[in-house]
């Protein structure tokens, strides 16, 4: 799983990286808030953002909004690693849209206990998300079997839903949905 820290601290910035790879997680980190919101509006953004609040370019809290803003699939699961400890200071995290929230100075089984939570999620709106697109196509395909279009086996024309016969140019210029089931028109029986 891929996670991205923005943090401007070094230090802080290291020690994070160092324990999330450790725990086997593939971790890029930036310093500022400008490039944390640009490597989480890729394609192939990180699954989490651990993001600290004071941040030169954009804070944490901005980016957040930006980030619960952006129409995924799977949204990025955000945690806010910050000094700012009052509620008012964690309410308005919240607010903005993070999901989790710890305050500085951190500990690294808190911090691991709290990734793996968010892991969890996110392998689980993953999963949803493929649920959703499976039931999507298998609901498109149960639309394509009961909206069966009629073609003569014999001039090739096509029974519209009012039934009427066209021939095939048509229907293509009217954008018709073709599904065909092959039979033979009034005109052809006669």
């Amino acid at each position: 799983m891929k996670i991205l820290i923005a943090e401007d601290e070094y230090t802080t910035r290291l020690m994070v990286q160092v324990s999330l790879e450790n725990w086997g997680y593939t971790v890029s980190s930036v310093a500022d808030g400008k490039d944390a919101w640009e490597a989480l509006q890729k394609a192939d953004a990180p699954d989490i953002a651990i993001l600290d609040w004071e941040m030169p370019e954009i804070d944490g809290v901005e980016v957040c909004k930006r980030v619960k803003d952006l129409k995924r699939d799977n949204p990025v699961y955000i945690i806010l690693l910050t000094g700012r400890d009052s509620q008012n200071d964690i309410l308005q995290g919240f607010d903005a849209g993070a999901d989790d929230y710890m305050t500085k100075p951190f500990n690294d089984d808190e911090l691991r206990a709290r990734v793996r939570v968010a892991e969890r999620l996110v392998t689980i709106q993953s999963s949803l998300s493929k649920s959703i697109e499976e039931l999507k196509d298998a609901l498109d395909l149960v639309d394509a079997l009961q909206s069966t279009s009629y073609v003569c086996s014999t001039c090739n024309k096509i029974a519209d839903e009012e039934g009427n016969w066209r021939t095939l140019k048509e229907c293509a210029e009217d954008d018709y949905d073709f599904r065909f089931t092959q039979t033979t028109c009034d005109d052809c029986k006669g």
